[in-house]
């Protein structure tokens, strides 16, 4: 709690209040989940009980969220899950959550980016401006290019105006993220003049032969496929040491972001499935295909929804780069990492030398790995988290109820059990290759923390224990 008094003092301490904490978590959940995986969740699991899924995904966020709101509100410091683990359970957890979450944060902003780069290209090619393949696509892959540079410049841009300073960034992602909100109420409010509920029958199609082929079997697989749009939410807590007032703001941000988004996933996946048949929204594109299948008189709002989703997933890259920035700065001041990780400037309040080092390796990635690999490379280190917070927080409220908590878990236990098992049965969905990858990092990590992080990290004694 003392470090959460130290980062705001060297931090921006007031650039965001309870409407741009919200933009924040918003720019991270309604991205490409709600562009892309709303159409592949539909066609391939659940029909148009889609809807049931989000509803289903938004419960179970809305527990986690809930469980982050009560931590973010006592210690309202940067770094998030990082931070939280660091104070419940010591230091070796907390680098294993914090060195997992690194990659978590450069995969996922780099995917975004490749996905952006497609939209972007064919926007431009839209207004004549063609783009060629070799510098459209990474050298690896299906259609090998030279280098994916829309992807490469997304990144730079990104991660320039995070360098800048977070309250400029705040003002730009507020701008992004009223107006995807604005693009999409719009989809939902022309589609809806053109759903045909015959659509909606059956609304449940019936069972596969296999389990989540459909029928209830397959809601719940499209739950565990769509949840992962959900998991930006706690970026808003990453933000905790630069919001006005955290202990009240933080736990709105965290909640308005899973109320709203939510609510924006159902009526999106319930216009879309009534526009066209849900066999026919497995493709890259389903908002533009449900639009273009209503013939040429919507072609003006194919444009709008295309620009929606650069916009959009243009402010999903700045908040994940934003979120992995301030891990990497606690992590440092911790003596986890070197200092030049948790140097801030003091002209511009940022930590530089963190965010040009996640321009150059989320770059990187971005630029040569083409997106069918990085798909593969799930948030098993944000659901590792998720399971840490709901613990961590029936855990204080057992060990030290004398710390005072703003924002407190309603019933608690039923809460905080119920993202637990919603973590743990996301968890063992996972493809193998995830956890393969999981074991492969924490490998690397094991050595940096052996041979450099124990010795240089700054011990503090663990808020369960007392004192």
């Amino acid at each position: 709690m003392s470090q959460a008094e130290t980062d705001r003092g060297r931090l921006d301490s007031s650039a965001m209040g309870p409407f741009s904490l919200t933009t924040l978590g918003i720019a991270s959940v309604v991205g490409a989940g709600i562009f892309v995986t709303t159409g592949d969740a539909a066609a391939e699991f659940a029909g148009p009980a889609v809807v049931i899924s989000f509803l289903l995904c938004g419960v179970a966020a809305g527990a986690m969220a809930l469980c982050y709101a009560e931590l973010a509100s006592m210690i309202p410091a940067a770094g998030s899950t990082y931070t939280y683990t660091y104070a419940i359970f010591g230091l070796f957890p907390a680098w294993f959550i914090g060195w997992d979450l690194l990659l978590e944060y450069m995969f996922a902003a780099s995917t975004v980016a490749v996905g952006w780069s497609g939209y972007a290209v064919s926007l431009l090619g839209n207004i004549g401006i063609t783009v060629p393949d070799s510098l459209a696509n990474p050298p690896f892959g299906n259609d090998p290019g030279t280098v994916n540079l829309p992807a490469l410049a997304i990144v730079a841009l990104t991660c320039g105006l995070l360098a800048v300073g977070v309250r400029q960034s705040a003002r730009v992602n507020d701008s992004m993220v009223v107006l995807k909100m604005a693009v999409l109420i719009l989809f939902v409010i022309v589609g809806a003049t053109y759903v045909t509920t015959s659509n909606w029958d059956p609304f449940v199609p019936s069972q596969g032969e296999e389990f989540g082929e459909f029928g209830v079997g397959g809601i719940l697989r499209a739950a565990g496929l769509t949840f992962f749009a959900y998991v930006g939410f706690d970026a808003v807590s990453t933000a905790a040491a630069e919001s006005r007032n955290p202990q009240r703001t933080v736990p709105i941000g965290l909640i308005a972001t899973v109320l709203i988004s939510t609510l924006l996933y159902i009526a999106v996946a319930l216009v879309l499935t009534g526009m066209l048949s849900y066999t026919e929204l497995g493709v890259a594109d389903p908002l533009s295909k449900a639009i273009e299948a209503q013939g040429a008189g919507l072609d003006w709002l194919q444009r709008v929804v295309n620009v929606g989703a650069v916009v959009g997933l243009a402010s999903c890259v700045l908040v994940t780069f934003y979120g992995q920035t301030r891990i990497f700065m606690r992590m440092s001041s911790d003596g986890m990492l070197p200092p030049a990780f948790g140097h801030v400037s003091e002209t511009l309040k940022t930590p530089v030398f963190a965010t040009v080092v996640c321009a150059v390796v989320g770059g990187a990635v971005a630029g040569l790995v083409p997106i069918e690999e990085l798909g593969q490379l799930v948030s098993m280190g944000t659901l590792l988290a998720f399971l840490f917070v709901c613990s961590g927080v029936m855990i204080l409220r057992r060990r030290r109820p004398d710390v005072e908590r703003p924002f407190r878990v309603p019933y608690l236990n039923f809460v905080a059990s119920l993202g637990i098992v919603s973590a743990l049965a996301l968890m063992v969905t996972l493809p193998g290759v995830t956890w393969i990858r999981l074991v492969v990092w924490l490998a690397i990590g094991l050595a940096i923390f052996y041979f450099y992080s124990r010795h240089h990290a700054v011990r503090r004694t663990p808020v369960v224990r007392g004192g």
